[in-house]
């Protein structure tokens, strides 16, 4: 059944010994804010959770769908080629491929050829098509939307989901440990090391960070790209859950703390997201100064409250608050 309401949420997760998300252009660093020192979660980090458990979970049905139907493929996953995914559509619809228009002025003066032949710049209605079946296809192309205009063109889709970054509660400290391996990759490094044979290296953790982000599903889009009633309960369940089955040995201990979802009487919304953002509030327990090492160093409150899971609240007139975990 297609969105009737807006949903504004609010995810906390934390992680404890572990870097939540290495900044690659800083040696994999937890990523921080070089102003204030709080940390840093990209949207895109936990969209890629998200589109992880999804796979996982869907796996099955999609090698065996009961209805015939393929809805929860991931577009974005390792080692995909995603022209080759643009492609599928066109097969799937008996179409010919319709190649992206040239943005260049200078390449665009030079015809494409493929096999001898100019490729086919194909007709709005046909791009349109292959636009449709990829959000009937794929989880995450009607949930956070996808550019599919580079190559075999499909369009491109603005999702009805989004997600920002995640910042913790306070400054986080980061952490380089040297670790050791007992054991060398080649016998040349053996001989160098005359049988030692130990490997060197580093490792980077936050002892602990409280993150919250904030996301935001719009009735409107979801329209436009399919998203309904079961893929939004999908999505609850997915950030619910998705730490859960993303232990790695550089993460540490990662759980979802809390997601607060606001849910609007209308597909316009009844209040501003960041009236309702601002009411729920982080606050320290104990000793403010002491460094937190755990959740229950905060307090979690909405209006001065804490909310228990599957509490639901009255937050504004024609909105909502429901603790979903």
């Amino acid at each position: 059944m297609a969105l009737a309401h807006r949903y504004d949420f609010v995810l906390l997760f934390d992680v404890k010994d572990g870097n939540p998300n290495g900044d690659p252009d800083a040696g994999n660093l937890p990523r921080l804010d070089a102003e204030t020192g709080h940390g840093l979660v990209t949207d895109v980090s936990l969209k890629r959770k998200v589109r992880n458990f999804v796979a996982m979970t869907k796996e099955q049905e999609q090698r065996d769908p009961a209805d015939g139907e393929k809805r929860f493929e991931i577009y974005v996953r390792e080692k995909a080629i995603l022209n080759l995914q643009h492609a599928r559509a066109y097969s799937a619809l008996k179409l010919d491929p319709v190649e992206a228009e040239v943005e260049d002025p200078q390449a665009a003066e030079a015809p494409k050829k493929k096999g001898g032949k100019d490729k086919r710049k194909g007709s709005g209605d046909e791009v349109e098509k292959a636009r449709a079946w990829m959000c009937q296809n794929f989880f995450d192309v009607r949930t956070f939307g996808a550019v599919m205009s580079t190559g075999t063109n499909a369009g491109q889709v603005r999702g009805p989901v989004q997600l920002t970054f995640a910042r913790s509660a306070d400054p986080v400290v980061a952490l380089e440990h040297s670790i050791t391996r007992v054991a060398v990759a080649t016998e040349a490094e053996a001989e160098k090391q005359q049988g030692d044979n130990r490997t060197m290296g580093r490792k980077h953790t936050v002892p602990y960070g409280l993150y919250r982000a904030h996301g935001f599903v719009s009735a409107f889009l979801a329209k436009q790209t399919g998203f309904d009633d079961v893929d939004l309960a999908l999505l609850w369940q997915a950030l619910e859950q998705m730490f859960e089955h993303d232990r790695s040995a550089a993460r540490g201990e990662m759980s979802t703390r809390g997601l607060y979802v606001f849910e609007h009487e209308s597909e316009l919304g009844n209040a501003h997201a960041h009236a309702l953002f601002d009411r729920l509030t982080i606050g320290r327990t104990g000793d403010a100064a002491a460094p937190a090492r755990e959740f229950g160093a905060y307090s979690v409150t909405f209006d001065g409250r804490p909310l228990v899971i599957g509490e639901s609240v009255a937050a504004a007139p024609g909105v909502s608050l429901t603790r979903r975990s």
